[in-house]
């Protein structure tokens, strides 16, 4: 590894516990501004100042400025991009590079693969040309990696979850984010055929129940996970600084729910 993409990695993954903690919020080019992210200042303060390593966003909004102030949160962009009012809604496209964003600071970059979609294979050629650059430029590469397509009946199974783990491995991300796959032994799978790629969960659609969610958190960790990336469950919360500082205590922490709940009101 080079010195570089060490240093950055340092900047989203912590050197004392090898885990993470990151909130997406690249939402807006997806689906528009939702709730929790239209004020994007406010929702970045907020999970910084509760705890989180790295927040991820588009270019666009790495640019409306720095912070300036506050505690210091890692930066990745996000380089890949579809919106859900395209007929392709599954097919992500590039729409960055490895070189603007470095130029915007950032510590990392992401892009997001959906294999058994129709256009995996457009996909999967881009995935390989990012992760040279990055490699190029010693930056860490984040794979968002999800099954998604006709022949998928369910992208959450562990068998397809644990595929797209070693999808991400096999091209070269140095952070692997799937979704949970439901129990702690199988995503125990999930993360040894990922071959010591550091794999970090993803929080799916928005739920009502932050118990639940932080129960497959701490599962997801007791399994061998390095951490999370999520963002819709974490910045539509009533108080994301709150919740963030539960979840801080439970990645870097590695404290059991009613522990990391103690003392934080206001998050269940």
């Amino acid at each position: 590894m080079s010195t570089g993409k060490a240093i950055r990695l340092e900047r989203i993954i912590n050197r004392n516990t090898g885990r993470t903690f990151i909130v997406p919020m690249d939402h807006g080019v997806t689906v528009g501004p939702l709730e929790g992210i239209r004020d994007i200042r406010a929702a970045v303060a907020a999970i910084a100042e509760g705890g989180a390593d790295a927040g991820l966003v588009h270019k666009g909004i790495a640019r409306l400025g720095h912070r300036g102030s506050g505690r210091d949160l890692g930066l990745i962009i996000h380089l890949s991009a579809c919106t859900s009012l395209s007929p392709s809604a599954n097919t992500k496209v590039l729409v960055g590079t490895v070189e603007e964003a470095l130029k915007l600071g950032a510590d990392g970059v992401s892009i997001h693969v959906n294999i058994g979609d129709e256009n995996e294979p457009s996909m999967l050629a881009d995935f390989g040309r990012i992760a040279a650059s990055a490699a190029e430029w010693g930056v860490p590469l984040l794979a968002m990696v999800y099954a998604r397509g006709p022949k998928v009946a369910n992208e959450f199974d562990p068998d397809a979850v644990a595929h797209c783990a070693r999808v991400g491995a096999e091209l070269g991300a140095d952070i692997i984010k799937v979704h949970y796959s439901g129990s702690v032994e199988s995503f125990s799978r999930v993360v040894q055929g990922a071959g010591g790629v550091p794999v970090v969960i993803a929080g799916g659609e928005r739920t009502d129940s932050v118990r639940s969610f932080l129960d497959m958190v701490r599962d997801a960790l007791d399994a061998g996970a390095s951490g999370l990336s999520v963002g819709r469950n974490v910045f539509q919360h009533p108080d994301p600084r709150a919740l963030a500082t539960v979840l801080r205590r439970l990645v870097h922490e590695d404290m059991a729910v009613d522990e990391a709940l103690n003392g934080v009101s206001g998050v269940v």
